[in-house]
């Protein structure tokens, strides 16, 4: 069986080793940020899963987090028991996840990263997160999320 060549195609990869068939939307145009995916999917932005790597202590941390909040790093770094977290640089995230900021997904990384999923995701029947571009996203619902990302629920708000 040969390796998956694109982002896209590890993130769909990882999705069914996972057991998730999740719903993929690409688009004709980049949906980088929460607000753009939202509005082309006709969803809330609350319902965004943003994929936010954060620099934690020198290891890449992933955060799922609803794309209506913005992620307390002093919060995160107690519930992580990391000295420090803070924003990753753009060349960081693509060695972490060989993706893209802006098109970063829960899976389809090189190797699993620590992840922490926003439990408001929780309140969506479907959430909406990046799926390895700049155009393409994939609906699950959150358990589904929590499961296939690895993820530690917490608020991160």
């Amino acid at each position: 069986m040969s390796t998956p060549s694109t982002p896209v195609d590890r993130v769909l990869a990882d999705l069914h080793a996972g057991g998730v068939d999740a719903e993929v939307r690409r688009f004709d145009q980049s949906v980088p940020t929460a607000a753009a995916a939202a509005h082309a999917l006709g969803v809330d932005v609350a319902a965004i899963a943003n994929s936010l790597v954060f620099d934690a202590d020198g290891a890449p941390l992933l955060v799922l987090t609803s794309g209506a909040h913005r992620v307390d790093t002093a919060k995160v770094a107690a519930l992580v028991g990391a000295q420090r977290v803070r924003r990753a640089s753009a060349e960081f995230v693509l060695t972490a996840t060989g993706q893209e900021v802006g098109g970063v997904a829960p899976v389809g990384h090189p190797a699993p990263l620590r992840t922490v999923v926003d439990v408001d995701l929780a309140a969506h029947p479907r959430v909406w997160a990046g799926g390895g571009d700049h155009a393409t996203m994939i609906g699950l619902s959150y358990p589904e999320l929590v499961r296939v990302s690895g993820g530690q629920e917490a608020a991160v708000a």
